[in-house]
């Protein structure tokens, strides 16, 4: 089975969406496809059906297809690179510059027939005004001709659709054209063919700058990469670079691939990728983005993704992906288009038919008013008001280095009301430290931490993390172990020098029957103070002694942490919970300094899910925000799962409905708010289009709108709704610091 995308020019409506499922759904060998009308692409899977045979298939209805390159722009003629040996940066055609002049090549004769469609058509009024009862047979002959050039594209469109029985617009306005000449207003027909061919070339240089808003995210990452090779520079296509392969990046250049910096030190710019407006420091060991600016140093990258695996091209990826999911909004306007269209249709016919056959009313009335109705059947600007919102909105988020997997994410993001946060690595900075080591008993402070580190050596967890790094720095040896085992929630067990033993938090070692009474005032002493504590011993029972000692570790609250709660209560979160695996003393200490409203401690995987779920089940709308294995199954039954994605694990990344490319807590505020924006867009522009339907039903019924005024009000509400769902694309970022 082969999986292949295809760009289609021509596909901007609703109408050309269904040509192709028509199109391609009876093919032999296509088992699925996949229309993506903003991104003006089709997916399509397929065994024995060729690309070639999928490509004419399209062609048959009317649209221009051409396979999916990842590296389009740089296969194009005419793409140019300067030598790199001076330092200068490699240089392109810009991948939008030349979409621009494609869609204006394809567009040319539309364009073409547009201009004389209006002209003729203006010259017909001006002959009928100036030249009353003289000579009408020349304006009609204008108005004929400018009726044939304004349908000249949407005539053979009509007659595909006349053939598979289809009532879609371009029959509707066919229809429409052809009755206005049958019964003598050709000033009208001319008029309706000359504003539909016109809506037509608008809308879609409206989609085009959409798409070209996405595509442009590609444009900031070079077309070349100057590889290190020996002793020798070359400079090479990014798509060539592999994993492992050493790049170089002078001051001033693009970062050409994700990768981690073996040498040198620079301060790189992270805003196309993250949002960040500061540049950040970069040095030995740091990860650096394809399409990020290398400001005033050298860098020396080891490579680490090859460029279609870039974050850079998953973020393209992801906003296609994204927009396929239908939002519910896109999923209620699909339904009621479906029905509305055809209901009109069959309301035009009975205007036309029962006034004369019942009440004696001129055929010819009643042919005007049915012609009206049938201009104002069409939905186009409602069916485009959602899609056009929603991806829209995916580009801003990406923008700001926000990656969401799908449009209904996008609308219930902006419903929340509670947000539930997991401590480390998200209220925390998830950068934890050995604060103390309080040996118990006869131990020593060696001994506590070469057992603990010998345990926690095979752990990821950000203490196990902690405790390793704290023995190194002191120069401690930490044995062999084997037989280890994760504690889910609670801590690990490993056998050392030929015992078992334990490193666990407060719990685990509560439930092991060691914690004696002084033992317990110890810990609650460290846990008073927002400490997590290591309880580190030897597995066995309680009267043996084997409690070898306390760890405790610290982790300091973000430095945006505050600012950040404060501003979720600002866009109408009524509370925000913090659920940690941690103690509750210490989860309560981080809440209070963090000004968060709840805190729950002692939280095992299963208990987060449970909390999630009561959550749930009052507020409704619940956001999880997490960046470990044990937050994502929390994640999964919040009503939108937040993964941090800077330090976050792959297993809450995958989970999640949302990422972020950065860990910056302070973002979270800003999606919502964008979520909140796109929810509203959507909803005027579902309304404007519904509303503009229902007030022209009217007009038509009582007789006193025209063709013209009819297809005049429906360009004009589908330019106003595209218009308004771009405005998300300036959107100003939040400051909330």
């Amino acid at each position: 089975m082969q999986n292949t995308t295809f760009n289609v020019q021509g596909m901007d409506c609703a109408d050309e969406v269904a040509a192709v499922d028509r199109a391609l759904r009876s093919m032999t060998g296509v088992n699925d496809i996949q229309v993506n009308l903003v991104l003006g692409t089709v997916t399509v899977d397929h065994d024995t059906a060729s690309t070639a045979a999928i490509i004419t298939a399209l062609g048959k209805v009317g649209l221009r297809a051409s396979i999916q390159q990842g590296n389009e722009a740089r296969d194009t003629p005419g793409t140019a690179t300067q030598d790199n040996s001076s330092g200068t940066t490699a240089t392109s055609v810009p991948r939008t510059s030349l979409e621009r002049q494609r869609l204006f090549d394809a567009q040319r004769g539309h364009l073409y027939a547009v201009v004389i469609s209006g002209v003729l058509t203006g010259i017909g009024l001006l002959v009928e005004w100036l030249v009353v009862g003289l000579a009408t047979w020349i304006p009609i002959v204008l108005y004929a001709v400018a009726t044939v050039a304004g349908a000249w594209y949407v005539a053979p469109k009509a007659l595909r659709s006349l053939r598979h029985l289809t009532l879609d617009m371009n029959m509707l306005m066919t229809v429409a054209v052809i009755g206005a000449a049958i019964i003598g207003e050709w000033a009208e027909g001319a008029s309706v063919a000359f504003l539909f061919a016109l809506s037509e070339l608008l809308e879609s240089y409206s989609l085009a700058r959409a798409r070209r808003a996405i595509r442009s995210l590609l444009d900031i990452a070079p077309a070349t990469a100057l590889v290190q090779d020996g002793d020798v520079q070359r400079e090479v296509r990014v798509e060539d670079v592999a994993v492992g392969a050493t790049v170089i990046v002078r001051s001033g250049m693009n970062i050409p691939l994700d990768g981690v910096v073996i040498k040198g030190e620079s301060t790189v710019n992270q805003a196309p990728i993250t949002g960040e407006s500061t540049p950040a420091a970069k040095a030995t060991g740091d990860t650096v983005y394809a399409g990020t600016i290398n400001e005033d140093g050298f860098l020396e990258v080891r490579v680490t993704s090859v460029s279609s695996k870039s974050i850079l091209a998953r973020i393209v990826q992801m906003i296609g992906a994204a927009q396929a999911q239908k939002a519910p909004s896109e999923r209620f306007v699909d339904t009621f288009a479906k029905y509305y269209t055809p209901a009109v249709f069959v309301f035009a016919l009975s205007v036309l038919l029962v006034p004369p056959l019942l009440f004696g009313s001129g055929w010819q009335e009643s042919i005007y008013r049915s012609l009206v109705l049938i201009v104002i059947a069409c939905p186009c600007a409602l069916v485009i008001s959602t899609p056009i919102s929603i991806v829209s909105g995916l580009t801003a988020m990406a923008r700001r280095g926000v990656l969401v997997k799908g449009g209904a994410h996008i609308e219930e993001v902006g419903r929340l009301k509670v947000l539930a946060v997991d401590k480390t690595g998200t209220i925390t900075s998830g950068k934890p430290t050995v604060h103390s080591v309080t040996p118990w008993r006869d131990n020593d402070e060696v001994t506590v931490v070469r057992i603990a580190a010998a345990v926690d050596s095979y752990s990821e967890h950000p203490l196990a993390r902690a405790i390793v790094a704290y023995a190194t720095g002191r120069g401690i040896d930490a044995p062999e172990s084997s037989g280890y085992k994760a504690i889910s929630g609670k801590g690990a067990e490993a056998d050392v020098e030929g015992k078992r033993y334990f490193a666990s938090n407060h719990r685990y070692a509560h439930d092991m029957g060691v914690c004696t009474p002084d033992l317990e005032t110890a810990l609650a002493e460290i846990e008073s103070q927002g400490l997590s504590v290591v309880v580190v011993g030897q597995v066995g029972d309680s009267t043996s002694g084997v409690v070898l000692g306390i760890i405790a570790i610290g982790d300091t609250i973000r430095a945006d942490a505050v600012a950040t709660i404060q501003a979720l209560h600002s866009v109408g979160i009524k509370k925000v919970v913090i659920i940690s695996g941690d103690n509750q003393r210490t989860v309560n200490a981080i809440a209070k300094q963090a000004g968060i409203d709840e805190a729950f401690g002692d939280q095992l995987p299963e208990d987060k899910v449970e909390r999630i779920r009561s959550l749930v089940a009052e507020y409704k709308h619940v956001g999880m925000v997490g960046d470990g294995v044990n937050d994502a199954p929390a994640m999964a039954i919040a009503s939108i799962g937040i993964a941090m994605g800077g330090v976050g694990t792959d297993a809450a990344i995958e989970t999640a409905d949302i990422a972020l490319v950065q860990d910056e807590l302070r973002k979270i505020p800003e999606v919502i708010r964008l979520g909140q924006r796109t929810a509203r867009i959507i909803k005027v522009n579902i309304a404007f289009a519904l509303g503009l339907k229902a007030l022209f039903l009217v007009l038509a019924f009582a007789g006193v709108t025209s063709l013209w005024l009819a297809i005049l009000a429906d360009t004009g509400a589908t330019l106003l709704v595209i218009s308004n769902a771009l405005r998300l694309l300036q959107t100003p970022k939040a400051d909330i610091a």
